[in-house]
């Protein structure tokens, strides 16, 4: 059995390790208001833009387009973003397996890293990067999705890459993240969308009666400049903010991950000092115990 010293300064260190569990639960979850407030808001943005897009392809029979190319084969370029620290729980561990999966199954795979955890995964495992991030803002800028989107399209028009993929996490709840994997290159048509649309539309437009009362046929829209014109301006609006989005949304889940751990590392502390201080409450009433019966058998020995 360990004496009471031993016992006492375990104690000690555990009660330390909660003060510092118990700061970093709450220094996330002030980062995490912030952060879950800037991903819901930009949701509305990412959302508007996806249904004008999907309007465009819907009214579109032409839709040629170099980020609409499918290529096949070629190099798949993956963007994997994780936090640049750990004690997240799993947040960063689901996000490197996923990434891990793409890797092993396809043959020309290279990635593009944001977040130190990522960056030093693969390195070790010799895995290609072709351009990483690290020490990202707790808040990510516009203007840092804007930069990531251009490069992307320069290799993928450059025909370096055929195929773009990004693999990022999702904020439920503090208690809920969910990692996704979404094709950014070539953009993808929203085809049974916007079939599916554009059949509503056409009944609709059939079922509603004229000023005669007759039924109107289906209207068609005219893009002014050219479809084309649309496409040049649309799309890469669009990848900036689904990259925006991503980077919103696994902050969010990165800090609610690091609270949740956090809160239960702190709890977990609570029941080790507990076991602990009665595993010395033991070892006092057995040491003195101990001491009585030598008093009793000195004075024993005397008589």
């Amino acid at each position: 059995m360990q004496n009471m010293r031993d016992i006492q300064r375990r104690i000690g260190s555990v009660k330390n390790t909660q003060k510092i569990t118990r700061a970093m639960k709450m220094v996330a979850a002030a980062k995490l208001k912030n952060a879950q407030d800037r991903a819901e808001d930009a949701r509305p943005f990412f959302n508007k833009t996806v249904e004008v897009l999907r309007g465009v392809f819907t009214r579109t029979k032409e839709t040629a387009h170099p980020l609409l190319a499918e290529r096949e084969g070629g190099r798949h370029l993956v963007i994997v973003i994780t936090g640049d620290r750990g004690l997240c729980g799993s947040y960063n561990h689901k996000v490197i397996d996923l990434a891990e999966e793409i890797v092993e199954a396809e043959e020309e795979v290279s990635l593009m890293v944001l977040g130190r955890k990522a960056r030093d995964y693969f390195r070790r495992r010799g895995t290609d990067i072709m351009a990483e991030y690290i020490q990202l803002e707790d808040y990510p800028g516009y203007g840092f999705a804007n930069n990531i989107a251009d490069e992307i399209i320069h290799h993928f028009q450059a025909e370096d890459v055929n195929k773009v993929s990004m693999i990022y996490t999702h904020f439920n709840s503090a208690i809920s993240q969910s990692v996704k994997k979404m094709q950014l290159l070539p953009v993808e048509k929203f085809a049974e969308e916007a079939e599916k649309t554009d059949e509503d539309a056409e009944k609709m437009d059939a079922e509603t009666p004229g000023e005669d009362g007759a039924a109107k046929n289906y209207v068609d829209y005219i893009f002014e400049p050219s479809p084309a014109e649309v496409f040049d301006n649309i799309l890469p609006q669009y990848l900036i903010n689904v990259i925006y989005s991503a980077l919103l949304e696994s902050k969010a889940s990165e800090f609610g991950a690091r609270m949740t751990a956090m809160d239960s590392a702190t709890e977990n502390a609570n029941e080790m000092i507990d076991k602990l201080t009665l595993k010395y409450n033991r070892a006092r009433q057995a040491e003195i115990t101990t001491e009585i019966t030598e008093i009793v058998g000195g004075a024993e020995a005397l008589k």
